[in-house]
């Protein structure tokens, strides 16, 4: 996994690379999209659950045509919603060197760059996924993302605000722009975009963990774990509590340090 931490100088870099691990749970590192999944991958349990018996299946059919774009697309899913990062970007870039204008190829490249830490060249790809004149609200809202985490939160507010207007209130989205509020420590609205993505899909993991973290940041610990803690394991549960509570921990020793 990824070694970029929930905490650092720069606000974009304390709060971005943190939008997924609440999302996975039992990860050693905090890191953005394992708290969000806001490049759209798949949780970690949810993948070993769906994924891991298609693997073989897929290895062979790639090795067989590892040129062939639509089981490269197939194959570097997979290897994304397993964990393997590095891999799933190999495999992806292999086939976007026979295919370059494909454009759910590059989607897949882009999003698999993003996983692995190269956000620059991710968003350079996804920006060839897709035109102006046929955008694509998945790959803004990507865009998005990766913009947040080179902290550019405004130029990512935009991307958002482009995939609303072509799906209005979609979930995934407005969790993506209150998590960029949260960057810019405009916690305030951040809840109020997570309550809105909530309402609209409250069953949907990763919304419900940022919705958590957002009220944890601000000391709505009791609302934040009872978010956490709903519809799952009890194991799951205290997993998910944990990690909040060490993000918590982490966000207080850097205002102490800030302070100093």
């Amino acid at each position: 996994m990824s070694k970029r931490f929930f905490l650092a100088p720069h606000p974009a870099r304390v709060l971005f690379p943190a939008l997924m691990v609440l999302a996975l749970g039992g990860c050693q590192t905090t890191t953005l999209d394992d708290v969000t999944g806001a490049l759209g991958g798949k949780s970690e349990t949810a993948a070993k659950a769906d994924s891991k018996p298609d693997m073989d299946a897929l290895r062979e059919r790639y090795r067989a045509k590892p040129n062939d774009p639509n089981t490269a697309i197939e194959y570097g899913r997979a290897l994304r919603d397993t964990g393997q990062r590095a891999q799933a970007v190999a495999v992806l870039e292999q086939a976007v060197l026979v295919h370059p204008s494909n454009k759910p190829l590059l989607a897949g490249y882009g999003r698999a760059l993003a996983d692995n830490g190269n956000f620059q060249q991710a968003f350079d790809v996804l920006s060839r996924a897709h035109t102006p004149e046929d955008p694509d609200w998945r790959i803004l809202s990507a865009q998005g993302a990766v913009l947040d985490q080179l902290g550019r939160n405004e130029e990512a507010q935009q991307y958002y605000a482009t995939a609303l207007k072509i799906v209005p209130d979609e979930p995934s989205v407005l969790s993506n722009l209150g998590l960029s509020y949260v960057l810019q420590n405009n916690l305030p609205r951040a809840e109020e975009t997570l309550r809105r993505a909530h309402e609209r899909n409250a069953a949907d993991a990763r919304v419900r963990a940022n919705l958590a973290l957002v009220l944890g940041l601000q000391g709505k610990q009791a609302e934040a774990e009872a978010i956490v803690k709903a519809d799952l394991p009890p194991d799951q549960a205290a997993a998910k509590v944990t990690a909040l509570r060490q993000l918590l921990v982490k966000k207080q020793q850097q205002q102490r340090a800030d302070n100093k």
